[in-house]
């Protein structure tokens, strides 16, 4: 994926500047710093109240929405899958997601890549002060994307300083995905993954759900 329209050479700079001149962080290295900062996001983006939806807005929408790539995103980094979660991040970020671009710029920062980590910060403070079109019509999702409990795991693993990371039922899940690319950049595809109506993969079976039973957390 090719990056978006370059932000501002200021704004890189000033995004630098106050990296190099930060006061030191409550881990003992940046990378460290990093490591958990994105860890920590990853689990805020898979339990947020809206995950299910922007999921399913990325396979049936008719305009693919950079929430549902933010989210299989993260998907993809829980499952150990750094390089598809760039770029899915890489796509969400070049189409709006401020929350993707900051997940980049963690990612750059962990492989000590300051100078793409300094550009996808200064992309995402600039998307963070622009005016943010209207988004699509929300589709009612009748469960949250991941169990009370996986989320409440995954945020604790965060806390912990482990990586976020799923149960290995829903890692077999994300490890059947079909993968789209050549044979140099080969990543994995969401098409049918959401919770969804569109469900016809075994996601919910993952959960040990049937359409009889109902979401213990509700």
């Amino acid at each position: 994926m090719p990056r978006p329209e370059r932000a501002h050479a200021e704004r890189i700079a000033a995004v630098r500047q106050a990296r190099l001149t930060a006061a030191p962080t409550h881990l003992s290295s940046e990378y460290e710093q990093a490591s958990f900062e994105l860890g920590l996001v990853v689990a805020l983006v898979l339990g947020a109240p809206d995950a299910s939806r922007g999921l399913d807005l990325l396979v049936n929408a008719r305009r693919i929405q950079p929430e549902g790539a933010e989210v299989f995103g993260a998907l993809l980094y829980a499952t150990g899958k750094e390089e598809g979660a760039e770029f899915w991040w890489r796509f969400a970020a070049g189409s709006g997601s401020g929350t993707a671009a900051y997940c980049l710029h963690l990612h750059h920062l962990i492989l000590g890549e300051t100078d793409d980590a300094d550009y996808w910060r200064a992309w995402s403070d600039q998307l963070s002060t622009a005016e943010r079109q209207p988004g699509p019509r929300a589709l009612m999702m009748g469960r949250p994307l991941l169990p009370e409990d996986v989320r409440r795991d995954i945020l604790s693993r965060v806390h912990r300083g482990l990586a976020p990371q799923l149960p290995p039922a829903l890692v077999a899940v994300i490890d059947r995905l079909p993968l789209q690319g050549d044979e140099a950049e080969e990543v994995p595809s969401p098409w049918g993954l959401t919770s969804g109506a569109t469900s016809a993969c075994s996601w919910d079976l993952a959960w040990g759900l049937t359409d009889d039973e109902e979401d213990p957390s509700g």
